[in-house]
């Protein structure tokens, strides 16, 4: 059986642009000046504890507990108003005819609400699985290999669709073949190279390219 993966921003929500602009915003207001480019190139794929790690790193000092409420509650409210699918997810996943689960950095709370408001919760249901479940998030094994027991599917049968080099070094120190994914909003050509040195055995540039890069990804298995 082949399980597909997907992590969730940036490949199935297009939220990375909505949510590390609200990062930087964060970060400028507590003294440390922050593009959301820059906050794309230090957070991106990181889990909460782990973003809050790095962040508090760069600032020598806490966040203190009422700003970074506050910008979460933000950022959720943003998500409710803004947040669209990735441009032609549910075409692709429809012409994907195998079991299928999210796999994120995400707490459960943003995770549930991104799948809620861009329409794609029905096209999971409860196969979601989120970093608060694991000890090491990205770029560790754990969270992808936790998938791959629940549907009693080893590492070699997955095939994960990633947009960040976290992501995609996790997903293959779990032994599962890779899709880089480089065509939501904050996607640049940089990206693309940066997810192949990562390891990815493909990289597209648009959803409409997923059905055929899952079956060369299959074809190459049969073949081997």
């Amino acid at each position: 059986m082949t399980l597909l993966i997907f992590d969730c921003d940036g490949v199935l929500v297009d939220s990375e642009l909505l949510a590390h602009a609200t990062l930087a915003e964060l970060m400028s207001t507590l003294g440390c000046p922050m593009t959301t480019q820059q906050a794309l190139q230090i957070f991106t794929g990181l889990r909460l504890q782990d973003v809050l790690a790095s962040a508090e790193a760069l600032l020598s000092f806490p966040i203190p507990a009422d700003l970074g409420a506050a910008a979460a509650r933000r950022l959720l409210e943003r998500f409710r108003h803004e947040l669209k699918p990735v441009k032609g997810v549910h075409e692709a996943l429809g012409l994907l005819p195998y079991p299928r689960c999210v796999v994120s950095s995400s707490a459960r709370q943003r995770l549930n609400l991104s799948l809620e408001v861009t329409g794609l919760v029905g096209l999971f249901g409860d196969r979601v699985f989120s970093a608060d479940q694991v000890e090491q998030g990205k770029p560790a094994p754990d969270l992808y290999l936790l998938a791959a027991r629940s549907f009693a599917v080893t590492p070699a049968d997955c095939i994960v669709i990633e947009d960040s080099t976290l992501g995609i070094r996790a997903a293959v120190a779990a032994g599962m073949k890779t899709i880089g994914f480089a065509g939501a909003t904050h996607a640049t050509a940089e990206l693309a190279q940066r997810l192949k040195m990562a390891g990815a055995n493909i990289v597209i540039a648009a959803m409409s390219d997923l059905p055929d890069a899952v079956k060369v990804l299959l074809q190459r298995a049969a073949s081997v």
